[in-house]
């Protein structure tokens, strides 16, 4: 049993951007684009809805026991929406809580719109499709990477 035990060390990955608290009140609501990417660095991705969106993605996966796969735990996307004079309007940390789209700043669930959909589909049990999203974006240059 004490070999067993020993085999029993769970392993956590992050993987994508990892929210800086510091770093993110450096953001505020009428913020530019130019210090949002100072501070923040460079978007996981972006989209243009009614106006940009930076989105920070991350995920995070925990492996039981050396030899077994790691299994996607949490999804998080960092949110940054920019109004029409290109200053930040609003930011959000999307999560899925009781399986809906959940933002943890604001503690409410979005309503629905191309926004929504989108956030929807990243954060479902793997993203798009069956593979991961960070990967399939070509932003996982590996393990634990911040910004």
């Amino acid at each position: 049993m004490i070999a067993l035990a020993g085999c029993q060390t769970s392993q956590v990955y992050n993987q994508g951007y990892i929210v800086d608290e510091q770093a993110l009140a450096q953001v505020p609501v009428g913020s530019s684009r130019d210090q949002v990417l100072l501070a923040l660095g460079s978007p996981s991705t972006t989209a243009t809805f009614d106006n940009e969106v930076f989105y920070y993605i991350s995920q995070k996966r925990v492996r039981p026991v050396a030899f077994m796969k790691p299994r996607l735990v949490e999804q998080r996307i960092l949110a940054v929406y920019f109004g029409p004079d290109n200053t930040v309007r609003q930011i959000a940390n999307y999560g899925l809580q009781d399986g809906k789209v959940f933002d943890f700043i604001s503690r409410t669930t979005p309503t629905g719109g191309r926004d929504t959909s989108f956030l929807g589909s990243i954060l479902s049990d793997e993203g798009p499709g069956t593979g991961n999203i960070l990967d399939s974006m070509g932003r996982s240059s590996g393990l634990n990477s911040g910004r």
